[in-house]
């Protein structure tokens, strides 16, 4: 007969009390369906936010058409559209119509804001990816550059270099783009995202997606292609620059946290060099950080694009809003400015999940 223990007894009772063992996996089908429960909540405060925000102006109708009206004209307008019912009515009715993907009319040139959005939606996010393999391209390699020769001349050269290009305005940096590449020097267009002649053959032969790379490639041209992406590198450029220089100080940082951490060390007392250092050991805990803040820089990006868009007149949301609020047309910035509070919501969603495969730990 088997004697227990006083050890072994604490053992059997620990078992016995401890919850199952989890299953791999389970930390992350939980951690995303959580995170994407929470888009959500997101969506509606944004939606909510933006909805009280044009309101606090007056209705929308007499906001666009105020004066060119008479009062009788302008009440049967107000009354047509709804504006004169209870606030919380037209706000159920404007979440109703989000859910049924209605953002609205426009007042200014009666368009449903859905069909505007479709319209120069696809050239914001084309020039948000462009301006994105800017950042990638220069912030990520000078970062770690910058880790590499860490309280050097180099190093001291590149961060002061981020500093300026991210506190310096898109505008600004988008007319000194245009002075020096496209007036002085000629070698680039000054504004437009293709020529002419290569939206006419687009038009004819292209394949109509409203992303002009996509429609230029499908021209089977390459004039064509060429010319649409001479148009995108000012205005690229001018954008990606402003996230370059986050990248840059963001990677340095990290890396360098990385490169003291304790396994590194142990890694270094064996003599594997410092490249092999910094290529295998450190950057890829370096990420997560990194991939965190791309999610914020989105949002960055589509504020930016407003004015880069309309620096280079560039036919997108962001040049499109603008005009919008000049007309005072506050139903379509409405629409407009909820339906890019959905994509940064959704686009975090997916930074979080890149994030959770990129590092476990985020999991949990």
């Amino acid at each position: 007969m088997t004697t227990l223990t006083t050890d072994d007894t604490a053992s059997a009772a620990a078992a016995a009390t401890t919850p199952g063992r989890r299953r791999p996996g389970g930390g992350l089908g939980r951690y995303l369906l959580v995170r994407f429960l929470l888009i959500f909540p997101t969506i509606l405060i944004l939606v909510t936010t933006v909805f009280v925000m044009m309101r606090a102006t007056g209705d929308p109708i007499t906001a666009a058409l105020g004066g060119r009206l008479t009062a009788d004209q302008l009440a049967e307008r107000i009354h047509d559209a709804g504006y004169d019912r209870p606030i919380v009515v037209q706000y159920l009715e404007y979440l109703g119509g989000i859910l049924r993907g209605d953002f609205g009319t426009t007042i200014s040139d009666n368009r449903p804001v859905t069909e505007v959005l479709l319209t120069y939606g696809a050239a914001t996010l084309e020039l948000a990816v462009y301006a994105l393999v800017v950042a990638f391209a220069v912030g990520i390699p000078l970062g770690r550059l910058a880790a590499a020769r860490r309280d050097t001349g180099a190093d001291a050269t590149l961060r002061v270099s981020a500093v300026l290009v991210y506190a310096t305005p898109v505008f600004f940096a988008g007319m000194l783009l245009k002075l020096v590449f496209s007036v002085w020097l000629g070698w680039l267009p000054v504004a437009g995202r293709a020529s002419t002649g290569a939206e006419i053959q687009m038009q004819r032969t292209g394949a109509d997606t409203g992303i002009y790379l996509v429609d230029a490639i499908s021209t089977g041209d390459g004039a064509v292609v060429a010319d649409v992406l001479e148009h995108a590198v000012l205005p690229a450029i001018a954008l990606g620059l402003l996230t370059a220089g986050v990248f840059l100080r963001l990677v340095r940082t990290n890396v360098i946290g990385t490169l003291t951490t304790g396994y590194v060390e142990a890694a270094r007392s064996r003599g594997v060099s410092e490249r092999r250092l910094l290529r295998k050991h450190a950057w890829r805990p370096a990420l997560v950080p990194i991939i965190t803040v791309i999610g914020l820089q989105i949002a960055l990006l589509l504020a930016g694009a407003v004015l880069t868009e309309t620096t280079f007149e560039w036919k997108g949301l962001g040049f499109q809003l603008v005009q919008y609020l000049l007309a005072r047309d506050f139903v379509a910035v409405q629409g407009m400015v909820a339906m890019l509070a959905v994509i940064v919501a959704l686009t975090n969603f997916v930074v979080d999940v890149i994030a959770a495969l990129v590092d476990p730990r985020v999991r949990y």
